[in-house]
């Protein structure tokens, strides 16, 4: 949460417990004693910093001694107390993705939501299904075909998880077409934003768009004709495409050709103010066609669209240089196979047979529609300026621990971190007022000497790489590790991974066969005779304009245990460290699944001994087993335990006798819910950890994530409070029920609207600085 002192839309919780750490004896990590440790930290490591400058570090090595977790050892393993659990405990993680979609498309159904952000949940649901299908699909398709997939942990064989994907997505795209058709493209018409056929054009419209095709449209298509001495076409993965049929007047011989639909020019074009006709209408207007087929006689034209197989597959082991073998591989992406085609309802039966033939779809494959096809052409009617049909403007206000007073000069952060940490929490809090002003200010302070950063995803015109370069530049030492095997957006870091190199940064990949998904920096600051640790440790990715959409959580320290920490974690990172454990930083892939479920299994114990005792996580996604089962042991034990999840979740909830302590809930809205937190009641001494991981395979044992604890007890508390909020009865949210299925709870029994969790934490902004809604 922003603030580090109280929420002021919830109830207070008790007042927190001391956060003194309980006086054991320090574990040996098996290569380093804990002497070895302290001497290992009396020096910071930040490359060649100008070695002439004395310093020290500013900590003395007692509160650099890692946080004493021996206790927790004895939890790692599950006590054995409780039934056995049965087979069928996991929900599947496919169907569960499918159900999470479906939240999305009951957004756009709903008549509550503004009209034009019914419109973009449209194209989110859309947007979604297709990256569902070109890695999911397209990897249990891959799995298949080679021999290699395996039952799921839920029970169900491959083919039966495929089958039950076509016939639930069919289902779902039919339901997402009739919204748009029956609902939102009606309601949009009364508004005066009219989306329409080329049949239902005006002649004057039809007559501009005419000339708009002639002078801006026809110069950039190539109808490829299929024959002979023409082989059928590559169809590019998500590209429009038109089939047309075409008739020799001389010979009378049938042919086929392919137009591809221009994929950069706007999907919806003005026929005149108010009206947007889809651009595959213009270019198939019979005129146009025939402009396309001079002498031919247009017999008939159907939309297709194909989706391709695109997730990536590097072989990291037996690449010498992962950047030649990434790009390589870039490459292959855009000839993966075919996964499915959508084709419009309509279309002649002698043409799909001939797509199907070339594509090699097979029937399951292929998904009838009413057009427009490719509904992600709407975020850019949701974009149309119409504030009255969209959510009430909010802008992010600076965190009031950053906020300038009495001055018109930028806050010193560095300043304020001495004074004590910031919690943030965006989009509420201002990203470009606290992380991404940490990171410039770093960049211009003479004092600073070296930036440690991660990124995983960024914008093309980010500041914040634009400040890394400016700390280069300017002499002091910069390491960047750009994770280059970020999906889909591989292309772009690779572009700002050699742009950062060329102003002199220290740019890594980080290490084989893991991704780098942690998100932290690091700046290390020359004050007086030593040497300070700036850290900030998130949630979300340094890319200032998701911050504004999406929900995260982010840390500001000067704490010297976290900046000792991240330090040791660049290490690892950047050259040769075999470092595990850490003292405020849980990193998977060693510590940080055992790390969680020795705190769930102890809190078990707890709750046996008759101590206070919960659990509560919040997560995009939960589908690892073994947490899972930890989850399920703790509620068959008696400890309450609350799961907040935006997408995929693997747990049965209210299963008697296995999971009747556990509750699901999910809450879907106008930000992104993104940030991952886990509190634990501890005895009475709650802890709460958050951070980059989400409780998925992929997560704990394939990717670096980090966890940091929070150790200020006001900011346990406000991060207390949001889960609380989040998992409320009195929150409008989705409940998961012991058969997979999600039931939305938007009112209450006399019909009146839940307070939504998002719009409380807007309002409470907005009441701050005197602006709250009525």
């Amino acid at each position: 949460m922003q603030e580090s002192r109280s929420l002021q839309f919830v109830a207070a919780l008790p007042p927190a417990s001391s956060d003194a750490p309980v006086p054991v004896p320090a574990r040996n990590n098996g290569f380093m004693t804990q002497h070895e440790v302290q001497v290992q930290h009396a020096q910071p490591s930040v490359g060649s910093i100008a070695a002439h400058r004395p310093h020290t570090v500013a900590a003395v090595v007692s509160d650099l001694e890692p946080d004493l977790d021996a206790d927790l050892d004895v939890y790692e393993e599950a006590d054995g107390v409780g039934a056995q659990l049965p087979q069928n405990r996991f929900l599947d993680r496919e169907r569960s993705w499918l159900a999470f979609n479906e939240r999305v498309l009951e957004l756009a159904e709903d008549p509550n939501t503004p009209l034009l952000e019914r419109a973009n949940f449209l194209a989110i649901f859309a947007s979604n299904l297709d990256e569902f299908f070109m890695v999911r699909v397209a990897g249990l398709k891959r799995r298949i075909a080679t021999g290699v997939a395996t039952r799921s942990a839920s029970g169900l064989q491959p083919r039966e998880v495929l089958e039950m994907i076509w016939a639930r997505s069919r289902e779902l795209m039919a339901r997402h077409a009739a919204c748009y058709q029956e609902d939102v493209a009606p309601e949009l018409a009364e508004e005066g934003i009219h989306l329409v056929r080329w049949g239902e054009l005006t002649e004057k419209e039809q007559a501009r768009l005419f000339t708009l095709f002639r002078n801006q449209i026809f110069p950039v298509l190539t109808p490829l004709a299929v024959d002979p001495a023409h082989p059928f076409p590559y169809i590019s993965g998500l590209s429009l495409n038109l089939a047309v049929v075409v008739r020799n007047p001389i010979s009378g011989h049938r042919h086929f050709a392919r137009v591809k639909v221009p994929p950069l020019l706007s999907r919806f074009l003005e026929a005149s103010p108010g009206r947007y006709v889809p651009l595959e209408d213009v270019i198939s207007a019979p005129a146009h066609l025939e402009e396309l087929f001079p002498g031919m006689e247009v017999l008939e034209h159907h939309m297709f669209r194909v989706t391709r197989n695109e997730d990536l597959e590097v072989e990291e082991d037996d690449a010498e240089n992962l950047l030649q073998a990434l790009e390589k591989e870039l490459m292959r992406r855009r000839f993966g196979p075919p996964v499915r085609l959508e084709v419009e309802e309509s279309i002649d039966p002698y043409v799909l047979n001939l797509l199907r033939r070339e594509l090699k779809v097979s029937e399951a494959e292929v998904y009838p529609l009413p057009g427009p096809l490719d509904l992600t052409g709407l975020f850019g009617i949701s974009r149309l300026d119409r504030p009255e049909l969209k959510y009430p403007k909010f802008v992010a206000g600076t965190h009031r621990d950053l906020a300038e007073v009495e001055s018109a000069s930028a806050p010193d952060i560095f300043a304020a971190l001495r004074e004590h940490d910031v919690l943030l929490h965006h989009p509420y809090d201002s990203f470009s007022t606290s992380v991404q002003a940490f990171l410039e200010q770093a960049a211009t302070d003479p004092d600073v000497l070296a930036i440690k950063q991660t990124l995983y995803r960024t914008s093309g015109d980010s500041p914040i790489v634009d400040a890394l370069i400016d700390a280069a530049e300017s002499g002091k030492q910069v390491l960047v590790l750009v994770e280059i095997k970020a999906r889909f957006d591989e292309q772009a870091n690779i572009k700002w991974a050699r742009k950062l190199e060329e102003a002199g940064c220290h740019v890594v990949y980080g290490l084989v066969g893991l991704k780098t998904h942690c998100k932290l920096s690091l700046v290390v600051r020359q004050e007086g005779e030593t040497l300070a640790r700036y850290s900030h440790v998130g949630t979300g990715n340094y890319h200032p304009k998701t911050a504004r959409l999406y929900e995260d959580i982010g840390l500001l320290t000067a704490d010297a245990q976290v900046g000792a920490d991240l330090s040791d974690l660049f290490n690892r990172l950047s050259g040769y460290s075999r470092r595990e454990t850490y003292r405020r930083l849980l990193v998977a892939p060693k510590s940080l699944r055992d790390g969680l479920i020795a705190r769930i299994n102890k809190e078990a114990q707890h709750h046996r001994a008759g101590r206070p005792a919960y659990v509560r996580i919040k997560v995009n996604s939960m589908v690892d087993e073994a947490v899972i089962d930890a989850l399920y042991r703790a509620s068959q034990a008696g400890v309450p335990v609350d799961v907040w999840v935006r997408g995929i979740c693997a747990v049965r909830p209210g299963v008697p006798d296995l999971s009747e302590n556990i509750r699901v809930r999910s809450v879907l809205g106008r930000f992104l819910e993104h940030s991952r937190i886990f509190a634990f009641g501890n005895g009475g001494e709650p802890e709460v950890w958050f951070g980059s991981a989400d409780m998925m395979h992929r997560n704990l044992d394939r990717r670096i994530e980090a966890l940091v604890r929070v150790k200020d007890p006001a900011h346990r508390a406000s991060l207390s409070r949001l889960l609380e909020t989040g998992m409320s009865d009195k929150t409008s949210s989705w409940h998961l029920g012991p058969d997979g299925e999600w039931t939305r709870h938007a009112a209450d029994g006399d019909g009146q609207q839940l307070r939504n969790v998002q719009e409380m934490l807007i309002d409470a902004r907005r009441r701050r600085r005197g602006k709250a809604t009525p």
